[in-house]
Formats: C-alpha cells, sequence, structure tokens
C-alpha cells in the first residue's frame, strides 16, 4: 500500500480497491468474502518469492513473515501472540480441536439446531469413531438470546442427569444461515459455570464484529479471516489459550510438528523448523502442514493495514456494516411486505440482539406448507404463496440462478421453519441504493414465482 492511500468514503467509492467485475454486485460477502487490490498485490508478492526460492522462502522467509501475520492478527483478537496460529478455514479449526481431544465413554457435545451444517456432520464423524455422542439444543428462530441461554442451560441439565458428562459445547457467534448474531458472550459464561469446555465457531466473527479475547476468555476459537477481514482463501485464526494447548498434538493432516505421548514409539526429528527455535510446541505445531500454499495466512498484515490506512480502523467498519446491514433489513422487507428475523415481541425502541452484526435476514413472501400449518397461518397475507415442500428446492436453485444469470448479482435463499428467507451482506462497497435495487429483484422474483412464471422442470412442478 503506497503512502499516498488516503482515507476512502465507504459505500460506491470504495469499489476502486476492489476486484468485482463492473457487471456484477456483490452481496454476498458472508458466503466466501474477498479481498482488495492492495492484497492481491501481496499475496502474488509471496508467491513470486517462493517460486523465485523455494527452499530460502519455504525455510527461513515463510517463517518469519508467518510470525508478522500472527502478531497483527493477536492485536485484532486482543491476545498474546503464542495463543493464536493459523489454519485453512473455519472447519479446519473446529476438526482439529475435536479431533484432538480424547473422549471416554459418556461424554457428550452440546451444540445448537441451526450449527453449521459441515460442523454437525464432523460431530456425526467422531461419534462414529469415538466414545463421544451430540447432543442438539432443539429450537428455531425468532428466538431471545435469554431463551437459547436457558434452552442450553436446560439440555445440560438434563444431560447430567442421566449421568452424562457434558465435555465440550460447540456454538457460533453469528449463525450462518440465518445470519443472526448469537450469544456467544453468554454462552462462554455458561460453559465456565458448568465446567464444559467452549469451541466458539466464530467463522463470520473477525473483521465482522468486536472481539475482545482476553475479556471472553473461550476454551477455543476460529474465525476466517477470508469472510470479513479482507485476507485471501482460506485463512483463519485458531486461538487456544496456554491453558489449553497441551490438548492439541496434531495438526490435520499430521505434520513435522506431531507432539507424541511419551509413550509413543520413537519419532524422527523434524527438519523444519530447527529445534533451536525459541517457540513453543503448539506454536511449531502449526508452523508447518505439509507442502501448501500459505501465503493467504501471509498477507493479513497488508490486510489489517489496509482497514486502517485506506477505512479508518476497526470500530469505523463495524459500525458502518451493522448500520447498512439494518438498514437493507428494513429495505427489503418493507418492499416485500414482510419483516426482518429478530426476536418476538420486541418492543418500540429497543435494540435487536440477534441483527447487532453485519448480516441480516429478511423473510420472503413464499411459505411452504399447507393452509393448516398454523406457523404460516398466523402470518400470511394477501401476497403469500404458498408452496409445497417437494418444489422448494427447484425454486430456491431458480431463484438464485437467476439472480446471477439475469440480474447480476446473489442473495442466499433457504428454508427456515415455515418460510423461505434471504440473507443480506453489508459491506464497505455498498450503500443503501444496492438494497433498494435489490428489493426491485426479489420482489420481482417472488412475483414470477407466485405466477408459476419459472421455467424448465421447475415450472412443470410448481
Amino acid at each position: 500500500m503506497s503512502s499516498t492511500d488516503q482515507l476512502t468514503p465507504f459505500g460506491r467509492p470504495m469499489l476502486k480497491h476492489f476486484l468485482f467485475d463492473p457487471k456484477y454486485k456483490n452481496l454476498n460477502h458472508g458466503s466466501f468474502g474477498t479481498y482488495p487490490v492492495q492484497v492481491r498485490a501481496a499475496l502474488r508478492k509471496f508467491q513470486q518469492d517462493a517460486e523465485a526460492r523455494p527452499d530460502a522462502f519455504i525455510r527461513w522467509e515463510q517463517p518469519r513473515a508467518l510470525d508478522e501475520a500472527r502478531v497483527a492478527v493477536a492485536k485484532v483478537l486482543n491476545v498474546p501472540t503464542n495463543e493464536c496460529v493459523f489454519v485453512k478455514n473455519a472447519s479446519t479449526g473446529v476438526n482439529t480441536v475435536l479431533r484432538n481431544l480424547v473422549f471416554n465413554e459418556g461424554d457428550v457435545i452440546v451444540y445448537f439446531a441451526t450449527i453449521y451444517g459441515a460442523m454437525e456432520k464432523t460431530i456425526i464423524s467422531i461419534s462414529e469413531t469415538t466414545p463421544v455422542r451430540g447432543l442438539k439444543v432443539e429450537y428455531q428462530f425468532p428466538i431471545s438470546h435469554d431463551e437459547l441461554v436457558k434452552r442450553f442451560r436446560d439440555v445440560v441439565v438434563g444431560a447430567k442427569q442421566k449421568g452424562l458428562n457434558v465435555r465440550l459445547a460447540v456454538f457460533d457467534t453469528i449463525v450462518s444461515m440465518p445470519g443472526v448474531r448469537f450469544p456467544f458472550e453468554k454462552l462462554v459464561e455458561a460453559c465456565r459455570e458448568e465446567g464444559i469446555l467452549s469451541l466458539i465457531d466464530g467463522a463470520h466473527a473477525i473483521g465482522q464484529i468486536q472481539l475482545n479475547l482476553a475479556q471472553l476468555d473461550p476454551d477455543f476459537f476460529v474465525s476466517n479471516c477470508h469472510k470479513w477481514l479482507y485476507t485471501p482463501r482460506g485463512c483463519a485464526v485458531l486461538y487456544v489459550p496456554i491453558r489449553n494447548q497441551h490438548l492439541l498434538r496434531t495438526t490435520l493432516p499430521t505434520s513435522w510438528g506431531f507432539i507424541p505421548r511419551p509413550d509413543s514409539l520413537p519419532t524422527v526429528r523434524s527438519v523444519l523448523p530447527s529445534p533451536e527455535s525459541p517457540k513453543s510446541p503448539f506454536e511449531l505445531l502449526f508452523q508447518f502442514v505439509a507442502s501448501t500454499d500459505d501465503s493467504p495466512y501471509l498477507c493479513t498484515p497488508t490486510a489489517i493495514k489496509f482497514r486502517q490506512e485506506v477505512c479508518g480502523g476497526e470500530e469505523r467498519i463495524y459500525n458502518y456494516l451493522e448500520q447498512l446491514a439494518n438498514q437493507a433489513g428494513d429495505i427489503v422487507a418493507a418492499a416485500l411486505g414482510t419483516e426482518v428475523l429478530q426476536e418476538p415481541d420486541l418492543l418500540p425502541g429497543q435494540v435487536s440482539q440477534i441483527r447487532r452484526c453485519a448480516m441480516v435476514t429478511v423473510r420472503l413472501p413464499l411459505a411452504v406448507g399447507n393452509n393448516n400449518n398454523n406457523n404460516v397461518s398466523n402470518n400470511k397475507s394477501s401476497h403469500t404463496t404458498l408452496l409445497s415442500p417437494t418444489v422448494v428446492p427447484d425454486v430456491i436453485d431458480w431463484m438464485q440462478k437467476t439472480m446471477v444469470d439475469k440480474y447480476g448479482t446473489f442473495v442466499p435463499v433457504f428454508q427456515h421453519g415455515s418460510w423461505l428467507w434471504t440473507r443480506l451482506s453489508a459491506q464497505i462497497y455498498l450503500e443503501k441504493s444496492d438494497f433498494e435495487w435489490l428489493a426491485g429483484v426479489l420482489k420481482e422474483l417472488c412475483e414470477k414465482v407466485a405466477r408459476g412464471e419459472v421455467s424448465g422442470e421447475e415450472k412443470a412442478k410448481l
């Protein structure tokens, strides 16, 4: 980044720093993220250096750059550098923690109904090969933060009454679908009180909301830097406080930093890194994990510098994202004649806790089920379209593909409960007018679904 860069206003002027097709409006930052031109330059420089002098770069230059990246990301999280390492993504981080823990008969992992699908599959997979079992906290949005914590405590109490050992709880900072903020702060506190390890899947956290892990003090935390912090994919930070680092002895895949038990067979000493390194076994464990392109990790300082020098700092970004997300949700819901997903019975003037983030979820006027469904009947208006459950996947597929092919944009459409919803992502290169335009697109698509004006096999099924 050159010294001539100046603070850029948020909204349309910020687009000059990003790499989008001029004919494409990126309204789904939450799924895959993106990064600015300055970060691309850093990425290519690291990749060029690696190919120019492979041994010198991989053996000595990359570890130094990796340490600089760890220092930078630790400052954002407000934790010591020796408690932060990088992994490829949040799924890798959660898997790394879960597959390192030793489970016994009667152990239980508690998780929530809206857990990211890959994480639930991970828990199921582990339950097939170890004695641990998953126990789900059932619920459906809309629901308040307090009620979510209550249901968690009820599940924990019920498990203990059955003689089970609740070993660990897995939960989000911000749920992916629907896009809502989760009561992770209160859940960490509840885990501490109950003697349960807390594993936070913060895939959407770093770069989207303010974080202070020193104050929060979870047992494990992982967050994708490539979603909201503007690093290239895949790059995620895994935070493990020193008190828990002894629980992690291998990466995925197991590599040179593996920490064997004292009674294990003799192992070959690693040639990467040097045995004279002053770093802890935990830090060395994640320093070299197979021969992969780790240059996205090394771009973290450049991404953070961009956020400071071009965007005006973390707090300015967070405030803009949350404000724009709330405006976007209200704009789209008003155009569709529906509602934004928030706590039930929220009083005028009250702040929605689940909307305190950069994503917002809006109900579409598309219901699923039949006229006897009470949840639908209570919210049904004259412009609601009732869909048979059998056609829902095709309607969703048609709407999403049409957004890309005809309108040059994309927002996720998904079913939650008895309705179809859409998730909107605010970002510094977007502004209110983008969501006013999207509101018209979604309204037109919903009207076409209501009239059966979809194409091909989908039309035949409606």
